[in-house]
């Protein structure tokens, strides 16, 4: 039996995803006509992202599951049309691009490499950073990605402290949890690499008085979700002297508006949400497996709790 999936996405991401997909889909066996104009009532399967042309889930009266392409789905779940089962996306290409952007930028800090990039013709002045078993870094968020920042910085020498809402237990990682363990995880972070999801709970969770409980200096690296940090908070901490600096790749609004004070501050670097991007290999084999879990009647893989909002 042919299965129509549905592809909602920019026509741009049309034109890269549907050779990986239709490959994908083959190598499983399946036999798919992925397509962005199937009549809504045919549809088997959405592959799906919020800039998409479908919004209107209603029509999809035949469809068994609504696959995101995205990491993160609070974009998605408050989307009341979608009653089908929903997926996030998790893959290897988006975890190794994450630990290699976090890991590139937690060097870059820990050993001040701004310093010598930025080093005036004959300033031959030294500078020696500590080792990596003397600098502490805290990673709030150990799902898939955080997890997998944490255990590429652990073999580096970095004491590692992760935090989550649930009790983890990760092999050579601090792992805390709840209000008390937040306040330790944020006392150890001489670096602070956010990777949690943007829900209620969430939002904000740097503020006047978590930026308090930093040690002077400390780094903050956001490649996880831009409502996490109160902007103005931050700004002030950073003109203050209280936060060394700030590498930010998400913000509340993007692109980041032109006069936003990010740009022009000379102690926050802005990148333009590269930090982990969804590959069109990596994800079709995902899509594809749940595709394939779906027509056998197998549980899904990273179904979204839409009560948690991730």
């Amino acid at each position: 039996m042919t299965l129509n999936v549905q592809f909602s996405d920019t026509p741009k991401r049309w034109t890269i995803f549907e050779g990986p997909l239709n490959d994908a889909f083959k190598a499983q066996g399946l036999d798919v006509d992925l397509s962005t104009d199937h009549a809504p009532e045919t549809v088997d399967y959405v592959v799906y992202s919020p800039k998409g042309p479908v919004q209107d889930f209603t029509p999809y009266t035949n469809c068994k599951a609504v696959m995101s392409l995205w990491a993160g789905v609070e974009k998605v779940v408050g989307n009341d049309t979608i009653t089908q089962p929903l997926t996030r996306m998790v893959d290897d290409g988006l975890s190794e691009g994450m630990r290699e952007w976090v890991t590139g930028h937690v060097l870059r800090h820990h050993l001040d490499t701004d310093l010598d990039v930025n080093r005036a013709p004959g300033d031959w002045t030294p500078h020696m950073p500590p080792l990596a078993s003397e600098r502490g870094v805290t990673i709030l968020g150990l799902g898939e990605l955080g997890q997998a920042c944490a255990e590429t910085l652990l073999p580096l020498g970095f004491p590692i402290t992760g935090w989550s809402r649930t009790q983890k237990d990760i092999e050579g990682i601090t792992c805390l949890s709840g209000d008390d363990g937040l306040i330790e995880a944020l006392k150890r972070a001489e670096i602070l690499v956010l990777l949690l999801p943007d829900t209620p709970a969430t939002t904000n969770i740097v503020n006047p008085e978590t930026l308090a409980l930093l040690p002077d200096d400390a780094v903050i690296i956001n490649p996880g979700r831009g409502p996490l940090i109160d902007d103005d908070a931050l700004l002030a901490a950073l003109d203050l002297g209280k936060i060394k600096h700030a590498t930010l790749d998400v913000f509340r609004v993007e692109p980041l508006p032109e006069d936003h004070p990010y740009w022009h501050h000379d102690r926050v670097t802005v990148t333009p949400h590269i930090a982990a991007e969804t590959r069109p290999t990596t994800s079709a084999r995902v899509i594809a497996e749940n595709i394939r879990r779906g027509e056998a009647g197998e549980p899904f893989l990273y179904l979204v709790d839409r009560a948690q909002g991730y």
